[in-house]
């Protein structure tokens, strides 16, 4: 992995399904953290124009392609979580964002070589495409952000609109069991923050986290 003797700080942010990691990088964010968010930058590479959009469709077939000549969303999702092809959708996807992380990080850097980085990201563990030495050779630190099963399924519930409850306790169920365990992540996590409680309590901790990412930012890592 890469040596660096200035301040700045490579994090990965992840948790599964409904955790929470995305409040928790705007919390991070408001304390200068500079945040990428590995679903937007998919997002972005996935409009039309975009070299991944051209394989997706190309890959997946016309049935993807809404009537404006976007991604439909939804069957893209049913084709790779309810019928089984997330691995080819990720093979299309992954290696293409994370080049793109890691560019923006380093445009990052540049500019101010004193930055902490954080990639917000649902599938840092779960990814092949990392590079030779997967996650730990794209971070210098990772965050893990944990919830009780029941609780990340109400929240994706709630943050999924309009829908049948049990439909979608059902889809969440089925995303939750294509990601690795919060208990097999966190040996491997550095910092672990536990999204159980109030908004507070979480505000709390990740204002106990940043004078560390802060501490260790200013530390050589190998």
């Amino acid at each position: 992995m890469f040596t660096h003797e200035i301040p700045m700080l490579r994090v990965g942010l992840t948790g599964g399904l409904g955790s929470g990691k995305s409040t928790v990088a705007a919390m991070l964010g408001a304390h200068g953290a500079h945040i990428l968010q590995a679903d937007e930058l998919g997002r972005q590479l996935m409009q039309p124009g975009q070299r991944v959009f051209g394989e997706i469709v190309s890959h997946f077939g016309p049935e993807v392609l809404a009537a404006d000549g976007t991604l439909n969303r939804a069957i893209l999702a049913r084709l790779a979580f309810t019928d089984g092809r997330v691995e080819e959708l990720n093979a299309i996807v992954h290696p293409a964002a994370i080049a793109q992380q890691t560019e923006l990080a380093e445009a990052i850097f540049t500019r101010d070589p004193a930055a902490i980085v954080v990639v917000e990201s649902a599938l840092i563990f779960e990814t092949k495409y990392g590079g030779p030495n997967g996650w730990r050779h794209r971070f210098d630190k990772l965050i893990l952000v944990t919830a009780p099963e029941p609780l990340k399924i109400a929240r994706f519930i709630a943050r999924s609109g309009p829908g049948d409850p049990e439909s979608l306790a059902a889809e969440a169920r089925r995303r939750l069991a294509s990601q690795i365990t919060d208990a097999e992540k966190a040996p491997a996590c550095d910092f672990i923050v536990h999204n159980d409680g109030t908004l507070e309590d979480l505000q709390r901790q990740v204002d106990d986290l940043w004078p560390k990412l802060l501490a260790a930012s200013r530390q050589p890592t190998h």
